[in-house]
Formats: C-alpha cells, structure tokens, sequence
C-alpha cells in the first residue's frame, strides 16, 4: 500500500477510535451547524504563522501540552497575569519560552468576528496543535470539540504538573501516570521534541555543571557537547541562545529524535533518559526504526491528551478574548 493510502487508513482508525472512546461530551463535528468554519479558520491562521516562522508550530504543540497538564485542557495557559494573580503563562516553566499566543489571537479575533462567543479557546489551542503536527508533515487526526475556558490560572500550579528537563524516566513515568498515560504513551508524546527549539538555560547544567565528579554529563555525545557549548557560552543567561530541539530537521514531525537519543544526542536529561530503563529503551528503538507506527501511536495520544479534565455543558465560559476571562 503506498504511504499516502497508509495515512488515510490510519486517520480513518483514529477516527474510530475517537468516535468511540472520547468522553461523550467532546463530540467530532462540535461546530458544524454552529460555526461552520471553526477548523478551517484555525488552519489558516496556523498556515499563516508557520509561513512566517516554522518554529511557531512546535511552540503550539507545547501551548497545548502545557495547557492541558495543567488544570487540563481549559486555555488556562492563555490567561494574563493581573496585579493580583501571576498566571501560568509567566511561570519559569513557561516564560520565555512559550510561544505562539499570537496564532491563537488571531485565530480567536477571526472567530469572533463570524461566530460571537461560540468557538471556545480551549477548542481553538487544541485545533492549532493538531494543525501543527499536520504543516509539519506529522499524521493528522480528528479532534472531537466542546471545551470550555477555565477562569484559574495560577503559576504555582505548573510546579508540580509539568516536567522539567532534568526528570529521569521514573520520574517522568510517575508524572504521566498520573495524568492517566502509560509508559509507553509518556515515551511516544516525548517524541513532540523532535520539533523546535530550546533555552540553552534549560540544559546547559549538563554542559557546564553536571554533577560533583563530572562537569560535563558522560552520557553527552563529546561532539555533539562541543557543538552545543559554541552555541551556549558558559554563564550566559539570555534568552536569544536557543539551539534546536533535533538538529537534523527541527520542523519536520519524525522520528530524529529517538534517533538523537540511541546516538546519546538528546537534549535534555530527560530526553537522554530513556535509555537507562529497559522497557522505554525498547520503545525508542522500536519508535526509530518504525516511523510510520510512532505517527500513529503519537496521533492517538495527542487526542487522549486533548481529553484530559476538559469543562464541557454549563462549566467555565467561552471567553472572549483568550487573554482574560470574561467580565
């Protein structure tokens, strides 16, 4: 069967399994009579955004994650800080690195303008992540909608529910786990990494800074280190060092991340750590080696996590503006 008959038929079984596991408040063709153009509207602004920056794709997967790990998938993460709430949006694990409010913006002011206060921007982000994967030439799938906003967000609440880059594969298996993934799962949805860009703030401890008997982490590549340390200066601190996520092809959704890692390339600790336990070894082999199965394992698991502690029916609100909650 030739790949783009393969990729029909996988989106097809997706969609079954959408049809029949999604919590049945979410629903596949949410706007169809409501806002007919929803999707499209969202598409185009997401095309438009990665036309002018291809990075902006990856900061959009991760507004997603980010956004349902933490109160789940509820547009929280958009919120503003006010003088008297420091929003998640302005936690150390989101600030300055996350990006693409702007496509969300754009998307919402567009919606607003045909459908007032019907397109949700819980809806909206977790549309931009699917679309996202899709221009960057990952598998597509279908995302059943009805979300609502949430009107918390609080910084602190980052702090326990998002990973940092320093986790080692327990902790990050403990972490998913509780978001109700398998380990298999945790190990497929790290595999958004292979698009993108980071901080060198983020692991330039495993440059500089490793441990008491080792200044530089051993399980670093010693070329690929050299490299990263031309790119990242010791002690600099600004915000303009980024290097990208996977090298090879940082706006291409594939499997060159899991490659990194068995050549003791990844970028985080919590990347390269999935090689010290047996089972999510396995997993990055097989994820290597079988590019088309991680496709859809990673389509699958984007729409379970687009599931996760959603406010439908009469909860929450749908805002107006993605930034503040509704006076």
């Amino acid at each position: 069967m030739r790949p783009q008959n393969l990729n029909r038929v996988s989106i097809v079984l997706i969609a079954a399994l959408v049809c029949r596991s999604v919590h049945s408040q979410l629903q596949v063709g949410f706007y169809t009579t409501s806002c007919t153009l929803a999707e499209l509207i969202v598409k185009d602004e997401v095309r438009k955004g990665f036309f002018k920056n291809p990075g902006v794709a990856a900061g959009l997967v991760r507004l997603h994650f980010h956004d349902c790990f933490v109160r789940g998938c509820d547009a929280s993460v958009l919120l503003d800080s006010t003088s008297l709430n420091k929003a998640e949006k302005d936690s150390p694990a989101n600030n300055p690195s996350l990006r693409g409010f702007e496509v969300i913006d754009s998307a919402k002011a567009r919606l607003e303008a045909v459908c007032r206060g019907v397109v949700s921007c819980a809806d909206i982000v977790a549309f931009a992540a699917r679309d996202s994967i899709e221009i960057t030439r990952g598998l597509g799938y279908i995302v059943p909608a009805g979300r609502r906003d949430g009107k918390i967000s609080q910084a602190s609440d980052t702090f326990t529910n998002l990973p940092p880059p320093s986790f080692n594969v327990d902790q990050l298996s403990k972490l998913f786990a509780n978001k109700g993934f398998t380990q298999e799962e945790m190990v497929t949805l790290s595999g958004a990494h292979t698009i993108g860009r980071s901080h060198c703030t983020a692991f330039s401890n495993r440059l500089y800074n490793f441990n008491r008997t080792s200044r530089q982490d051993p399980s670093l590549d010693p070329p690929y280190a050299a490299q990263l340390k031309q790119q990242c200066p010791q002690g600099n601190t600004s915000p303009n060092f980024v290097v990208p996520m996977n090298p090879a092809s940082p706006a291409v959704t594939d499997t060159s991340y899991y490659t990194d890692i068995l050549t003791n390339r990844g970028l985080f600790t919590s990347d390269q750590t999935l090689l010290t336990n047996s089972a999510t070894a396995n997993q990055v082999n097989q994820n290597a080696k079988m590019p088309f199965l991680w496709r859809t394992k990673f389509a699958s698991a984007m729409v379970k996590m687009a599931r996760l502690e959603v406010l439908t029916g009469n909860a929450g609100e749908i805002r107006a503006n993605c930034r503040v909650i509704n006076s």
